[in-house]
């Protein structure tokens, strides 16, 4: 039988909200019901941040009842915490007496056992943000961190070709999957979930859920830190992430041409907007050096991301060089920080990897989950 979009509101009006009785269906609260070919329904459900803990036990309640519907494969269901009209702008909690201002609550820890949620971002796409990501990764594995990466690019998911990485995530047990491994790295994509040519034409809800099950429902087990290959753009996949669990901060991937810059400011102005911090700025293709003369060349410019990181006040990380090395051992799926940890173009992210762990390390770019400001 085909699931349709009034059987699933059908079965969420026996879903009740705890504190009123209110059916979930009559509560205004629900989104979009997505629902594709393969029997996949998405939704989610709006709350107040400081409904949380309650609401989490009605999102469980509202996946298992639409999971018992016939035709039905799987249930993405997400809790969205937009600022309600009229009650002014956001704020931070109040730091706890004998906790650093901006040390994350436990409350506010969503991932067990991670202690640092990094992004990396960009404004837009082609300037090479999940092969820094992927190699920002293995260069804070090569300084003895224990590392996860979530690839949360959900419409053009990278980390499968740049780690090598085949075949499917086992579940371990209900719906926990354990991530595969690259080069020492724990891996979760949704590359892995679907095949490769696989369209993912998804709404919002669909990727924001997507999103927040990767981050819940994934055997990360103790690590340093996670680092988090983010979408291009400010839209809602960057939102869901500020929103589902506490990050310690944004890496902005830039090249130096003035257009991708424009973009970049974008993307640091968003994480400033939602209070993460900025870790800092990369510049990507730099820098080419022909392998037959020696000449260098600056395709894309030179020096923008660094005048734009002095601009906005925040770090710069440095320089990746347009090479064919990094693009030949990406495209094969052994990325340069792992094949040559000692060669020129790994000891560049190894040197971005290092600035990155001292900021966290030291504690100034922790702070509470946030309150999403939508206006």
């Amino acid at each position: 039988m085909a699931i349709t979009r009034e059987h699933v509101l059908q079965t969420l009006a026996t879903v009740r909200l705890e504190a009123s009785g209110t059916s979930l269906t009559a509560s205004g609260r629900l989104s979009d019901i997505v629902i594709d070919e393969a029997g996949r329904v998405m939704f989610s459900i709006a709350i107040d941040p400081t409904e949380a803990g309650a609401m989490e036990k009605v999102r469980q309640a509202a996946e298992a009842a639409v999971k018992a519907l016939p035709g039905v494969k799987t249930v993405l269901a997400s809790l969205t915490a937009d600022r309600p009209a009229g009650k002014g702008p956001a704020t931070s909690p109040s730091p706890t007496p004998g906790r650093p201002a901006h040390a994350p609550s436990p409350k506010a820890q969503l991932i067990p056992g991670v202690k640092h949620v990094v992004a990396v971002a960009s404004g837009k796409g082609g300037v090479g943000k999940s092969t820094v990501a992927c190699n920002l990764a293995l260069g804070l594995l090569g300084q003895g961190m224990k590392v996860g990466i979530l690839d949360a690019d959900i419409y053009g998911p990278s980390m499968p070709k740049l780690f090598g990485l085949h075949g499917k995530p086992r579940v371990l047990s209900g719906r926990i999957l354990e991530p595969l491994d690259g080069y020492g790295i724990k891996v979760m994509s949704i590359g892995f979930l679907v095949e490769e040519e696989t369209p993912m034409i998804w709404r919002g809800p669909m990727v924001m859920s997507a999103i927040t099950q990767m981050l819940r429902e994934v055997a990360w087990g103790e690590l340093d830190v996670l680092v988090v290959d983010m979408p291009p753009g400010t839209g809602d996949a960057q939102l869901t992430m500020a929103q589902a669990t506490p990050l310690a901060g944004a890496v902005i991937v830039s090249t130096p041409q003035d257009l991708a810059l424009i973009d970049a400011r974008r993307g640091v102005a968003m994480f400033r907007r939602v209070e993460v911090p900025i870790l800092g700025i990369v510049e990507n293709m730099a820098t080419f050096v022909c392998p037959n003369c020696g000449q260098e060349s600056h395709i894309f410019g030179h020096g923008g991301a660094r005048k734009e990181a002095e601009r906005l006040g925040v770090p710069f990380l440095g320089e990746v060089p347009l090479n064919m090395r990094i693009r030949e051992t990406s495209d094969a799926g052994r990325p340069v920080t792992a094949v040559d940890p000692d060669g020129p173009q790994a000891q560049v992210f190894n040197a971005i990897a290092r600035q990155v762990w001292t900021t966290l390390s030291g504690g100034a770019t922790q702070r509470a989950a946030p309150r999403i400001v939508i206006e």
